[in-house]
């Protein structure tokens, strides 16, 4: 099955196997002649990157390139990448790879114009009328992975190094101009990375689900966002290639990022301090977390659960959901506890107090507090 389409919405996507080939275009379009490639020191050297790097260069926009990108992005590699910015005199940002390489290229274009420093941004009430938007620069996505949907996110989510807190920082227009969703981006990746960023698109399908806000089109989104997630992901991790099962959890990760407009919650409220202190992968520490925190919820979303697995073939509705997570975190190799992450006697107090700052703490359907998310924490422990 080809699977090829140009979408609008939630901005505009060139989609489809190959249209990586598109990129010059892509930045003409959004007005970039001398861009940046910024991307994690993993991918610097891959040869999607240099091929990437070979059709702007051949365009003649240039092929520079920064990939000064730890796993979870910090605000030493935001610095480093304005002054490469700066120095390079460039226009625009092609933000290339997973969640860091395309949360930390979106943080730089927006940072680059700005006089105010970085924390004074963070996603907090009306914070981020304090940016000047005309001197945001344009920003043209491409996703490696298939998770974070960071490439249809409006914000970027970025490790105080100080603190060892994620922060969001956010501002419409960190949405990028231009998205190319190519899957044959994503074939190679290895198999617990397909397993980790699937589970992250996953989680934000589950969570924009059963968030207590409304927004009817990201219910939708979300509910489909996990079909996506249950018939393409095994195939996805078991036959990398399979670019039909690539293309699929590519709109399964865009979906969830579009969907959770709506609201995360519990999930994301540990998976970020966690991350954070011990530097974990963010989806599979999602992955780690999801069984407990749908117990934790039951009270709120029972019967919102039901449906949700009548809509994807699972029978037994809440119990039912649940134990499809778990058999399908087992067929993934997901560790079942943050021990088994590798995290040896964790510091559940600075976990619990990340996790009620954290914005995500706001869409979960069952208030937080310091007494529930404690015993849910030491549910995973």
């Amino acid at each position: 099955m080809t699977i090829n389409a140009n979408w609008s919405y939630p901005t505009s996507i060139r989609f489809g196997a190959g249209r990586i080939s598109e990129i010059a275009d892509a930045c003409t379009t959004a007005g970039i002649k001398n861009p940046l490639l910024i991307t994690d020191r993993g991918l610097a050297d891959m040869e999607i990157t240099t091929r990437t790097l070979d059709l702007l260069d051949q365009a003649g926009h240039g092929r520079a390139i920064f990939a000064d990108v730890d796993p979870n992005p910090n605000e030493k590699n935001a610095e480093a990448g304005v002054k490469a910015f700066k120095d390079g005199g460039h226009d625009g940002v092609v933000a290339f790879g997973g969640g860091s390489g395309l949360d930390l290229g979106k943080l730089v274009a927006f940072l680059a114009g700005q006089t105010r420093p970085l924390w004074d941004f963070e996603d907090i009430g009306d914070w981020w009328t304090r940016a000047d938007a005309d001197a945001i620069a344009p920003i043209v996505a491409v996703p490696t992975t298939a998770g974070t949907g960071s490439e249809v996110g409006r914000a970027s989510v970025i490790t105080n190094s100080v603190t060892e807190q994620k922060k969001i920082i956010f501002h419409p227009k960190f949405l990028p101009s231009v998205v190319i969703c190519d899957p044959e981006l994503t074939v190679g990746m290895p198999k617990f990375i397909t397993a980790g960023t699937g589970l992250d698109a996953f989680a934000h399908c589950v969570e924009a689900y059963c968030s207590p806000h409304y927004h009817p089109m990201s219910q939708g989104m979300a509910l489909e966002g996990m079909r996506l997630v249950k018939d393409y992901l095994p195939r996805a991790y078991e036959e990398g290639s399979d670019l039909e099962a690539r293309a699929h959890m590519m709109s399964a990760a865009a979906m969830g990022a579009t969907a959770f407009q709506k609201g995360l919650g519990a999930i994301h409220a540990l998976s970020h301090p966690i991350g954070a202190i011990y530097h974990t992968h963010h989806g599979t520490t999602n992955a780690v977390c999801m069984p407990a925190v749908l117990q934790f919820n039951r009270p709120a979303i029972e019967d919102l659960m039901a449906r949700a697995a009548s809509y994807l073939g699972i029978s037994g509705g809440f119990d039912g959901f649940c134990s499809y997570v778990d058999d399908l975190n087992s067929s993934l190799g997901i560790p079942t506890s943050l021990g088994e992450l590798g995290i040896e006697n964790p510091d559940v107090d600075r976990i619990v107090d990340g996790a009620l700052i954290d914005p995500s703490t706001g869409g979960n359907p069952i208030e937080m507090t310091r007494e529930n998310t404690r015993a849910l924490l030491e549910q995973i422990v």
